[in-house]
């Protein structure tokens, strides 16, 4: 009896060993609450702290490149102009990175004000990144250093009300980033996210169609129900990622229960993080990626 209850002791220590091993912790825009967002310093931070995943935004220029950002303009919370001045309130919106080459995007910083709703975001100078030189930079710190190569979790920031006046449509914006990824990763080293299901459902009938590998695919939702994005897509998603608050063990059951994974965002706190391991989600997304390393 004695050695069997050790065994069963041991298999459960060996289990709880392995959910660690596999819970995917993905810095969210790099790590914004420690590094300007969306921006290879923030990577390569994010990366030193081991996370598994990079988790960032891309947008499209009006010279077609796929540009990390997770806005399509420039944000007056911490944008400046090439001249040092800041981007103000009211010319925010008419800086479309839409309609602007990428030559002139990165003329603008992103880091030296830094975001006013992170304190202890570092300010320094960086600029928005092109999705391709993140994923060569990333790769290549990663191997000087020894580290395991990062997923991307690439979210399309797309919105049906701004096709054709802040991005493309959907056809067009999933071409021009796949025309990126294609060269540079195997299709199980990332996912393609978004909000808008047009994005999500024109990657799958590529997919299907043999145009598109095999990636994985995320809904990100607010609050609604994995059965009802299920509906509105018409396929089932690899991946469920729901806001943090809306998440419950017994959300994080039955959507296993389907096949699918579970990684909510925005998680920060330490106490959350440790929530949400213990009632089995796959991962999560957090600003925070330090914070995660207590777990």
């Amino acid at each position: 009896m004695r050695r069997t209850a050790y065994l069963l002791l041991f298999l459960s220590g060996l289990n709880s060993f392995c959910s660690a091993q596999t819970l995917d912790i993905q810095g969210h825009r790099g790590c914004r609450g420690l590094m300007p967002e969306n921006t290879i310093p923030a990577f390569l931070k994010a990366l030193e702290l081991g996370v598994s995943t990079l988790e960032l935004d891309v947008v499209i220029s009006k010279d077609s490149q796929v540009v990390v950002s997770h806005d399509a303009y420039m944000n007056d919370a911490f944008a400046s102009h090439p001249d040092g001045s800041p981007v103000t309130k009211s010319e925010a919106a008419s800086l479309k990175i839409y309609k602007m080459d990428y030559a002139a995007i990165q003329r603008y910083d992103v880091g030296q004000r830094r975001n006013p709703a992170f304190l202890d975001q570092a300010s320094l100078t960086a600029v928005k990144p092109l999705l391709a030189q993140v994923i060569q930079i990333c790769d290549e710190y990663a191997q000087q250093h020894q580290l395991t190569l990062p997923d991307y979790s690439i979210e399309i920031k797309s919105v049906s009300s701004q096709y054709g006046l802040y991005q493309p449509y959907p056809k067009e914006f999933c071409q021009l980033v796949h025309q990126t990824l294609r060269p540079l990763l195997s299709p199980d080293r990332y996912t393609i996210q978004s909000f808008d299901f047009a994005i999500l459902k024109y990657w799958k009938s590529q997919q299907l169609a043999g145009g598109f590998e095999g990636n994985a695919l995320s809904a990100l939702v607010n609050q609604q129900s994995l059965a009802r994005t299920e509906k509105q897509l018409g396929f089932r998603p690899d991946i469920f990622s729901p806001y943090y608050w809306f998440v419950s063990r017994r959300k994080v059951r039955k959507t296993h229960q389907k096949g699918v994974k579970i990684i909510p965002w925005t998680v920060n706190s330490f106490r959350k993080m440790l929530r949400f391991k213990k009632i089995g989600v796959d991962g999560f997304i957090t600003d925070f990626p330090n914070r995660a390393k207590k777990l």
